[in-house]
């Protein structure tokens, strides 16, 4: 089958190699493809346009099915959509999409009102550009201002700007490299906060207060965070009292300071001092704080609050919820007179509800094996009403509003998939996989329901396992391409995320990284052996770390996959994480390790997908990446292909895709993102036949 696109004929291309020294620890390493991190280097790009070509020739036979994948995709899809309103103050908030329109229409209504308003219009904003993205709107507490931002190349550096709702001018602030979506307004709708970000790292690292009408040369730097560990962000509280910059150094430590919202020349307060091993996050409700902490050993934290006078002193928070060995505290939402709080069991989501004043409390039933439940946008206090989201691997994401008193559900919207979908075709199930160690690993599976459990079917399997990310079982609408022609979509929830607490994430990071590759494997021979995947015609995929496990399992066992799809892999590890120059790269050591230390070193070095290629047979494999991408830099999948072409003992395809235009997450329109969707699948079809 796959010499339909086995690419015989066509001459791949082949990098240049420059070979570049890099000693450490006194343990040479010979870099023959180093030169390829230099963007500006028209070689560089011709490199990537011949690999791009190269693809489009050896897809040539696969054109047509491409173009019926993404036309199907996209035939699922409403056009004119429009999302559930949620009421913040005297508005109403929603966003809605035009017939053939890639981007959001950003609107609201007064409360009471039909009249619509626009806000911003995605669309009429990005022509000219070839990628596109708002990030982050803010209204101002009198409902007359809209700070928005956006970016136009994928660097996620956002240029800031203000619109007078009223007029519907857009005024003369404009402020470049901010982080998108952390602005905060001050209470007198004249005053506000933004982060901007260090243009070498790309962290954003010093907040800065802006009046409007002067010029940002005249900004006041309120706070600056001088450790590039950590990560900064700031936002407006939902009591309004207090603007928050939130400090957090991952799986570390965590900080926060609050500033006077009524008060433009207010300093910041520190809440409680950074101190090892200590993450917490924090609300505020009247006369209170409540805290979610770690501290006191609570790993899967426990819910705590104090008395807005004492919050300074950790010896008068008392606690709410205790910690628990099997639950993970996730997240809180204050009502008025309810908590509901965000809790993860066994890989599970559960919301549950506790009265204030009584202590009575309950959890929402979902009833599916598999799913995902969430606490959506509740900007208000005083109301009974708890808005959240629910999706699964068969039911498409909903909108619920539930009466927290009567225990009253109202579905508000189901997506709607157009065409015959029909979820009753389709069968979810969820399993544990006993890996090597011991450890129960959760998977979560998805299929048609006449596909055949025998040892036949074709079987995707995905996993990221890093950062303590969840990936959680969600409905994907383009993912039915793959169901309806027989596939069986596998989840594999790996060390290195959340989903079993927060001792899951310590197992699969620093030293203990291989536990991810190994579990992820041992998940695919589980799925062979219990005959939901045929062993001939098992795929793996990852992206950004996920791209990485993708790397390291088709070192260790590369016999097992006939595809893999890597999307933005992080793949250079040793090298990217010796040069703090590269973005990012401090905040990571916490995750990865600091190769500077020789045992951090020589563990990475054991497990880094582009230092362990080896001269033997490989699985088909597609790699995706983005020119400006600021998350995992291009050159790491292009370094990796050209080795990757330069060792391997094998007549497979090798593919690389560069998006030329867009950065780590693709590109940016919602219809636009189909088409990698689409190569993707046509991929991996192609190779199931």
């Amino acid at each position: 089958m796959a010499e339909i696109i086995s690419g015989k004929g066509l001459q791949a291309p082949k990098a240049a190699q420059r070979p570049h020294e890099i000693t450490t620890h006194g343990h040479t390493r010979t870099d023959k493809y180093y030169w390829l991190k230099d963007r500006d280097n028209p070689e560089v790009i011709d490199y990537l346009n011949a690999e791009n070509a190269y693809l489009e020739k050896v897809m040539a036979p696969l054109k047509g099915l491409r173009e019926e994948l993404f036309s199907e995709m996209k035939g699922r899809i409403r056009e004119d959509d429009e999302s559930v309103p949620y009421k913040e103050g005297n508005y109403l908030y929603y966003t809605r999409f035009i017939t053939g329109g890639e981007y959001p229409v950003y609107c609201r209504k007064k409360t009471g009102s039909e009249t619509e308003e626009i806000l911003l219009d995605g669309n009429e904003m990005a022509v000219g550009s070839d990628y596109f993205h708002v990030g982050g709107l803010e209204v101002s507490d009198n409902d007359q201002l809209l700070i928005f931002a956006t970016d136009t190349v994928g660097r996620r550096n956002y240029t800031l700007r203000v619109k007078d709702l009223v007029t519907g001018e857009i005024l003369g602030e404009e402020i470049r490299h901010t982080e998108g979506g952390n602005y905060a307004w001050a209470a007198d709708n004249r005053t506000f906060y933004y982060v901007l970000r260090d243009q070498q790292t790309l962290l954003g690292n010093k907040v800065y207060r802006h009046s409007l009408g002067t010029a940002a040369t005249e900004d006041e730097l309120v706070y600056e965070e001088t450790d590039n560990q950590y990560y900064m962000g700031i936002f407006r509280m939902k009591s309004k009292k207090y603007v928050a910059i939130a400090s957090e150094h991952i799986g570390v430590a965590s900080e926060f300071q609050l500033i006077d919202a009524a008060d433009n020349r207010a300093r910041p307060v520190t809440f409680l001092k950074r101190g090892d091993r200590h993450e917490y996050a924090i609300e505020h409700y009247e006369d209170r704080f409540y805290i979610r902490t770690n501290r006191d050993g609570a790993e899967n934290f426990q819910l705590m609050e104090v008395r807005e006078e004492d919050a300074h002193d950790p010896s008068q928070w008392k606690v709410v919820i205790p910690h628990r060995e099997e639950v993970f505290l996730e997240g809180l939402e204050i009502f008025k007179d309810f908590l509901v709080v965000q809790e993860r069991k066994e890989g599970l989501i559960h919301l549950r509800i506790i009265h204030q004043e009584t202590g009575d409390e309950h959890y929402l039933d979902f009833g599916e094996a598999a799913y995902t439940a969430f606490i959506s946008v509740n900007p208000e206090f005083d109301t009974h009403l708890l808005r959240f989201g629910y999706t699964s691997l068969t039911t498409p994401r909903s909108v619920f509003d539930y009466n927290m008193q009567t225990r009253e559900k109202i579905l508000l919207k189901e997506q709607e998939v157009l065409g015959d979908f029909d979820k009753s075709n389709y069968r979810s199930e969820r399993l544990f996989v006993t890996a090597r160690d011991g450890a129960r690993i959760p998977v979560s599976l998805v299929y048609r329901k006449d596909t055949p459990l025998n040892g036949t079917a074709p079987l995707l399997q995905y996993a990221y396992g890093s950062y303590g990310a969840t990936m959680d079982a969600a409905f994907s609408s383009g993912r039915l391409s793959l169901l309806d022609r027989g596939f069986v979509y596998a989840i594999a929830h790996i060390r290195g995320g959340l989903e079993m607490g927060r001792y899951w994430y310590e197992e699969g990071r620093m030293f203990r990284k291989k536990n991810t590759f190994n579990d992820f494997i041992d998940c695919s021979k589980a799925l062979i052996a219990l005959q939901y995947a045929a062993k001939d015609k098992l795929f793996a995929m990852g992206g950004s770390a996920g791209g990485l496990l993708m790397g390291a399992i088709m070192n260790d066992s590369p016999e097992l996959y006939r595809g893999v799809v890597a999307a933005v892999p992080f793949v250079d590890v040793v090298t990217t994480m010796l040069d703090e120059s590269i973005p990012l790269t401090t905040g990571e050591f916490e995750e990865w390790g600091n190769p500077k230390d020789r045992a951090s070193y020589e563990y990475m070095l054991s497990y880094s997908p582009y230092d362990n290629v080896e001269a033997k047979a490989y699985p088909n494999t597609l790699v995706t990446t983005g020119l400006h991408d600021s998350q995992v830099q291009y050159w790491e999948p292009a370094k990796w292909v050209a080795r990757l072409r330069e060792l391997k003992k094998d007549d497979h395809l090798l593919l690389l895709h560069t998006d030329m235009t867009s950065g780590h997450g693709g590109a940016s329109g919602r219809f636009a993102a189909l088409k990698i969707t689409a190569l993707e699948y046509a991929f991996l079809l192609d190779l199931a036949k």
